[in-house]
């Protein structure tokens, strides 16, 4: 009798959780169709600038023109702006950048994480309260102290302010944390000094949580714009952010769209590129860097 009544209940129950779970198919289906939709809303933009990049000239305001893709404006951009130099002053202050905050970040971090220093907690917080600062805030007293020390108008001036990151030194804070504190253990036991501790215990461990603060930090710095217009007055010291912005005022009037489409290819494409081959390590690396 016990086993009819399951069957029964079994019976009554199997449609009802077949039911249940309609509501739900929807609701996702509802939501991937918004973030699809909101996707293809915000590459217009980006396939829009890339079309009229390779469109001949004449071809710019025409949207349902067909034609061959072309390097003529490319050349033209090349021709008209040295880029090439404005490349090489942006790569010079990210990877200059990155080299100092990886060291420092990573020598605070491990100071935040391992010693038990008086007052580590209350340092750290008034340390992470640069995050709540916005950085354009901090322009104008900058400004002063690299006009007392000579570095404006110098790529080292454009550098110095971000030399030291709240948020590298918070990443790599949790990742230490989350490292077993047996291995720093067995290396003092093998007479391991505290700077041999780090090149060869943690730094190697740390390389998810440079990974995502490295991502977050050279796009910031390859994308930075109002600081280095307040600090550079030659053309031989412009970034590519701002290169692109005085590329495009001088064109403004006579509407060369095709030719500020390039000149902002030739910008976003390393950053693009960048991320499109990386993304799954910048993604993983957040995981295992602890940060949600």
């Amino acid at each position: 009798m016990e086993k009819i009544m399951d069957i029964k209940y079994s019976a009554v129950k199997a449609p009802m959780r077949g039911r249940v779970h309609h509501p739900v198919r929807l609701g996702r289906i509802l939501v991937y169709g918004v973030m699809f939709l909101l996707l293809t809303v915000s590459l217009i933009p980006l396939v829009w600038v890339v079309r009229t990049a390779f469109i001949p000239r004449e071809l710019t305001l025409d949207l349902t023109a067909v034609a061959w893709p072309t390097l003529e404006n490319f050349r033209r951009v090349l021709a008209a702006a040295p880029f090439g130099k404005y490349y090489g002053n942006t790569i010079f202050i990210v990877v200059g950048v990155l080299v100092i905050q990886f060291v420092l970040i990573t020598l605070a971090g491990y100071a935040f994480a391992r010693i038990d220093f008086y007052g580590s907690k209350a340092l750290f917080v008034l340390f992470l309260s640069q995050l709540m600062i916005a950085p354009e805030v901090l322009i104008l007293p900058n400004y002063s102290m690299m006009a007392k020390w000579g570095l404006t108008d110098t790529k080292i001036g454009i550098m110095l302010p971000f030399f030291a990151s709240a948020m590298g030194t918070l990443i790599v804070r949790q990742t230490i944390k989350t490292i077993p504190y047996e291995l720093e253990e067995a290396a003092k036991m093998d007479g391991a000094n505290l700077f041999q501790i780090l090149w060869r215990v943690y730094v190697p461990l740390l390389k998810p949580a440079y990974i995502s603060f490295g991502m977050i930090s050279a796009s910031f710095q390859w994308n930075n714009f109002l600081w280095p217009l307040v600090m550079t007055d030659s053309v031989e010291k412009r970034p590519l952010s701002l290169g692109l912005a005085m590329f495009a005022m001088s064109y403004e009037t006579g509407m060369q769209w095709s030719d500020v489409s390039a000149a902002t290819v030739l910008v976003c494409a390393p950053l693009l590129i960048l991320f499109f081959v990386f993304q799954r390590q910048f993604m993983e690396s957040f995981m295992h860097s602890g940060i949600k």
